[in-house]
């Protein structure tokens, strides 16, 4: 891929107010080829992995050629400056589809192979597509990789890390005979070393495909499935009681495979369909949401009373949806408590076909520390398609803010001086420092799309955001520590010192977020101060375990 950067991006307010917001950066990363664009994903240290999908156009390693889709990731400092770039091949096409930062600043990448053994892949297929995980460092450097799957075609979808540092990895499988219906759901839960301790299929007698996964406070997961299927009857199987049974489609003969038929039934053509996993990858319980029409999940979040469940909307009042649609497909929001009852649900518009790519949701650190409703408001970011009739907000990103009820404050679209083809939204990150990071492509003609990551500044959110002066995390740490600065600067120096004074480490900085290797210190106090361009200064304690 032939990179170049510009900067295009004007940014409007269509809520009849001044826009409040300014364009930190903006990179284009421009293809010859259809490259797709899955996610951008915030490291601990708020620098920025863009995860895709494209065909290189130089040759691999020992000079081999591969022409198919390969696994493609761009990391980016704070300040938008490239740090590395990787393909991941393999002899075939590979599409990457989730990514997820680990707690040690590195990531575990989940995408389709349709490739066997060679260049980057090192395990046989499993038949047909399979699931391939890669684990990597901050540096790009692979740890382990493994390829998840049985005779018939698995798809990856989402992958998150649990609080005991192993990880739920989501996807579909199609017509399988462990399955239910045309496509199932397939949850395998492992621990932070690759190694298999679970497997899980969900379904019912239709197709279920999982768009959505986010980990939960207990070390379980939430799942968002898109479901066209009916409840499986006289199975003998409730929540808690899954079967597992022997299967020929066994990866490996010491992971049992678990299956759990779906209870609850559609109203419509499509539903959402939320399932709660508890740590150990058993159901707690499943919840069925949706009208007489299509309603499709698109995106979950964590609130601190539960759960946000967003997507888009054909279906007027009907089923247990209480809110009618406007024009096209509306977006839908559900908000659910930590056991799945609906708190809430709302609609809103942008016209023809609204997309919901991204969902963000903003917590008081304070009320939470009381155990107090928490969220302070949802960020919402997608796109707009034209369904019959062409308007100058047709296929370009969209920002929608809501109050912790659901209640809309502002909205704005995010426009390009050069006009292409078609602008869409794949995903949305608001940082802990009030920017937002929003990603999509943009295609001069079709078949071409380049990959835009534009980082914002808004004051509107920057005033919910509440900011530390100075916060070091994980505390107490071990090997490293990371330093976040609240406040704005240029250039800022860290120091280290012991509780005698004397001074261990001084790095300077550009970064709000720096990390602070601790691998030599003896357990014990220190003291962490910085001091910016600006003068101000800020100091705390970090605990050496």
């Amino acid at each position: 891929m032939r990179k170049t950067y510009v900067c295009v991006l004007v940014l409007c307010s269509i809520a009849g107010t001044n826009a409040q917001e300014t364009v930190v950066w903006q990179k284009d990363i421009k293809s010859n080829t259809q490259d797709f664009l899955s996610q951008v994903t915030t490291t601990i240290d708020q620098q920025y992995l863009i995860t895709g999908s494209s065909i290189q156009s130089s040759k691999l390693q020992d000079g081999k050629q591969n022409n198919g889709y390969d696994f493609h990731l761009i990391k980016l400092n704070q300040q938008g400056e490239q740090v590395w770039e990787k393909y991941i091949a393999g002899q075939n096409h590979d599409y990457l589809s989730a990514t997820v930062t680990t707690q040690d600043g590195g990531f575990l990448v989940s995408g389709t192979t349709y490739s066997s053994k060679g260049l980057d892949k090192k395990d046989d297929s499993k038949g047909g597509s399979d699931i391939w995980l890669i684990r990597l460092n901050e540096f790009g450097d692979e740890l382990w990789q493994k390829t998840l799957g049985t005779s018939s075609d698995e798809e990856a979808k989402a992958v998150v890390q649990t609080t005991d540092l192993g990880f739920f990895v989501a996807g579909n499988m199609q017509n399988s005979s462990k399955g239910y219906g045309s496509k199932d759901v397939w949850v395998t839960r492992l621990d932070k070393e690759g190694k298999e301790l679970s497997q899980l299929i969900l379904g019912g007698r239709g197709l279920d495909e999982v768009e959505k996964m986010i980990p939960t406070k207990d070390g379980g997961a939430l799942l968002g499935i898109y479901s066209r299927s009916s409840e499986v009857r006289g199975s003998g199987s409730g929540i808690g009681n899954s079967e597992t049974k022997p299967s020929t489609e066994r990866p490996a003969a010491s992971t049992a495979i678990s299956q759990m038929p779906k209870a609850s039934s559609n109203f419509g053509e499509g539903d959402y369909w939320i399932v709660k996993l508890d740590k150990n990858g058993k159901v707690e319980w499943e919840k069925n949401f949706g009208g007489e029409g299509d309603d499709h999940i698109r995106t979950l979040a964590l609130t601190s009373t539960g759960f946000i469940i967003g997507g888009e909307s054909r279906s007027e009042r009907s089923g247990n949806k209480s809110v009618g649609i406007e024009e096209g497909t509306d977006l839908w929001l559900i908000s659910l408590n930590e056991r799945g009852d609906e708190q809430w649900q709302k609609s809103y518009n942008f016209k023809n076909r609204d997309i919901l790519m991204g969902m963000n949701v903003i917590q008081s650190q304070e009320l939470r520390a009381k155990n107090q409703d928490a969220t302070k408001g949802i960020l919402l970011g997608g796109y707009t398609q034209a369904e019959g009739r062409i308007e100058k907000d047709d296929e370009t990103f969209w920002m929608l803010y809501l109050d912790g009820n659901g209640n809309e404050q502002w909205r704005k679209h995010v426009n390009g001086d050069s006009r292409k083809r078609e602008e869409r939204l794949s995903d949305l990150k608001l940082n802990r420092d009030g920017s937002i990071v929003l990603a999509g492509t943009s295609a001069e003609e079709l078949g071409k799309e380049n990959w835009k990551i534009v980082k914002l500044g808004d004051k509107q959110v920057d005033q919910l955001i509440e900011k530390h002066d100075i916060k070091i995390y994980p505390n107490p740490v071990s090997d490293y520590a990371y330093v976040e600065i609240g406040f704005d600067f240029k250039e800022a120096d860290i120091m280290l010192y012991d509780m005698s004074g004397r001074q261990l480490q001084n790095i300077k900085t550009k970064n709000n977020v720096t990390k602070l290797s601790t691998q030599a210190l003896v357990q014990g106090a220190y003291l962490v101060t910085i001091k910016t361009d600006t003068n101000k200064t800020a100091n705390a304690k970090l605990i050496k375990k």
